[in-house]
């Protein structure tokens, strides 16, 4: 996968490398031509929920309605947004440390099966994240019996333990 949130990016890529996977932390919104490029070329596209950026995302943890409804009414846009581009496989990454305080972070990963309902692959990114406190392997855990598909990992053979002992 190449993780960028530039079209120009991905037209470059496909040039050169032919089809991959696009991973967007902005979903589409920090490029207005992002989404149509995905589309055209038909690659499959994750899509990560945000608020602003890394100056002010911290300061963007306030969900009124709580965090599960928000991120339910983000992906219900995305997906129209992404019918609208022709973007037929497309993963949801709730986006954990973006804009999500430590709790919110740990309700995402125990109320996981909430997301769900776009039946749709969920990517969890929680590798070496501030909430997990050094215990990402806990997070992971927690991922995959909620519901996650695809874990992002940075320490291949921790994830590797983590998911041969989830599994057993």
């Amino acid at each position: 996968s190449v993780d960028t949130t530039r079209a120009e990016i991905v037209r470059r890529v496909y040039d050169c490398a032919g089809p991959f996977v696009v991973n967007d932390i902005s979903a589409g919104e920090d490029d207005p031509g992002m989404l149509e490029t995905v589309g055209r070329l038909g690659l499959p596209y994750v899509a990560m929920h945000k608020r602003g950026g890394p100056r002010s995302m911290d300061g963007l943890c306030d969900y009124p309605e709580g965090v599960l409804p928000a991120l339910t009414a983000y992906f219900s846009e995305f997906a129209r947004r992404a019918e609208a581009y022709g973007i037929a496989e497309w993963a949801l990454d709730p986006g954990l440390g973006f804009a999500k305080n430590a709790a919110q972070n740990w309700e995402i990963l125990e109320r996981l099966d909430a997301l769900r309902i776009f039946g749709r692959p969920v990517l969890i990114g929680a590798a070496d994240k501030r909430f997990t406190g050094g215990d990402t392997e806990k997070a992971h855990r927690l991922a995959l019996e909620h519901g996650a598909d695809i874990l992002r990992v940075h320490d291949v053979a921790a994830a590797r333990r983590t998911i041969l002992q989830t599994a057993a």
